[in-house]
């Protein structure tokens, strides 16, 4: 071991543990609550809560609180752990929260494939499948488009140098192209349209979307972490490829058998043993991708897809799990990305570029999706609702940037960017869909719904 790193070591070594776990646990405080501030600030003004919790973690990091307060900042989000040199515990402390980010988005995309719903792909695949396919052509060669354009803009990435352009412009293509299903179908839920015919198809294109688009990211993180090694490639895609096959065909029968087996033991609930037990399985799943080497959500959303039929057995799981996901995770995901995105980063010139990244991704995704929908025979009106609502991009959008962060090929700039984007892509779904309900099948469900409260329907009314 050389000289140079025995003193951390040291540091490391002499840290009560005492000290790394208060100031852990005070940010975590910190985190949930005003996460949950937020998403009922949100709710109220007739905005999905998750909106709220990513303005949350936007407010927490360097853009603003970092900005407005830098002592306050320091003293929560780096503060001094024993003895250990400040820049080791700057470095140190973020990747702990980083690793509990992570272990949330495992449960969340185990979560996400249960939901996945192929039956739709069945009824409506014509019609769902041109607007899935427009809205994933368009703002995939739109994002790759302007990657090219504003490469030599992007500034280097700390400790990798220059961005690299291929990777950079493969990640712009998926991160325009991606539609958020599990806020959408949330939002879908709240305003009680998952039955209508235009609520059907919008699942539907969204589910296919959502399929693509997890293909396209696995398939180019293999291509990225493989360095463009076209033989690393083809091999990481088969190993991908021999992972789903044995999930579906050899895994799923075998746990669907237990799973029965379990819960008809246990008058149809899902004991502690049998949790355990599926959450062994389910980090296995992830280890197996992350092996693979296209990161760990993977193999947790694969694992979730081919249980997506076991309706109750998802039912289970989700009373068990979602709750806790949605109250401690998923605040640390989201206040996490807030600490990596830096505002500031953006300057000068690269205002321009944010406008553009804006405007390419609701120009992709929305007239793409809504074009294809007017030529599916659909009216004005429900075009524009199935456009706006394609558009959204919200959480999925957020872990698509942090995988090309992670990997190296998002810098600064750009991540927030994104970030702006999702936010702007997510926030105007609802006013938009407010305005344009009027005359269409949609109009009397979301009114008998609850969703409105009385101020908002009667402006609605109006």
């Amino acid at each position: 071991m050389s000289d140079d790193v025995m003193p951390a070591v040291k540091a490391l070594k002499a840290l009560d543990i005492e000290h790394l776990l208060l100031p852990i646990l005070f940010q975590i405080v910190v985190i949930i609550l005003v996460a949950r501030v937020f998403a009922t600030l949100f709710r109220k003004i007739g905005q999905p809560g998750v909106v709220g919790e990513i303005f949350a973690g936007m407010i927490l990091g360097p853009s603003l609180l970092g900005a407005l307060a830098p002592d306050v900042f320091v003293a929560i989000f780096k503060p001094a752990l024993g003895d250990m040199p400040q820049a080791l515990a700057d470095v140190f402390l973020p990747k702990i929260f980083s690793v509990l980010a992570q272990l949330g988005l495992i449960f969340l995309l185990f979560l996400i494939g249960l939901e996945f719903d192929f039956s739709h792909l069945k009824t409506h695949a014509r019609s769902a499948g041109l607007i899935s396919i427009a809205g994933i052509a368009l703002p995939f060669v739109l994002g790759i488009g302007l990657a090219q354009i504003v490469h030599s803009q992007m500034e280097p990435i700390e400790g990798k140098g220059i961005v690299d352009k291929w990777g950079f412009t493969l990640f712009m293509g998926v991160a325009m192209s991606i539609t958020a299903i599990p806020i959408l179908g949330r939002m879908m839920m709240e305003m009680g349209i998952t039955r209508s015919r235009v609520g059907v198809i919008v699942i539907t294109a969204a589910a296919i979307d959502d399929a693509a688009g997890w293909i396209l990211l696995a398939t180019i993180a293999a291509v990225v972490s493989s360095q463009f090694d076209v033989l690393k490639t083809l091999l990481m895609v088969g190993e991908t490829v021999a992972f789903g096959a044995f999930m579906y065909f050899v895994a799923r029968p075998l746990l669907i058998r237990a799973i029965r087996a379990s819960m008809k033991t246990n008058d149809g609930d899902i004991s502690v043993s049998a949790l355990a037990v599926v959450i062994a399985v389910l980090f296995a799943s992830a280890i197996a991708t992350g092996l693979i080497g296209i990161f760990a959500i993977f193999g947790a959303f694969i694992l979730g897809a081919v249980l997506s039929d076991q309706h109750e057995f998802r039912e289970k799981i989700n009373a068990k799990l979602r709750d806790v996901v949605t109250a401690f995770f998923l605040p640390i995901f989201f206040v996490n990305t807030g600490l990596r995105t830096d505002i500031t980063a953006i300057s000068g010139d690269l205002w321009m570029v944010a406008v553009a990244v804006t405007g390419a991704a609701i120009l992709g995704k929305f007239g793409g999706c809504s074009l294809a929908a007017r030529l599916s025979g659909f009216s004005a009106r429900e075009s524009t609702i199935i456009g706006v609502m394609m558009n959204t991009r919200a959480l999925m959008e957020l872990i698509v940037i942090n995988v090309g962060y992670e990997l190296g090929v998002i810098p600064k700039s750009m991540f927030a960017m994104l970030v702006i984007m999702a936010l702007i892509t997510t926030i105007v779904t609802t006013p938009i869909l407010m305005r344009f309900m009027r005359g269409t099948e949609l109009e009397p469900l979301i009114r008998s719904s609850g969703f409105l409260s009385p101020r908002e329907l009667a402006k609605v009314r109006a």
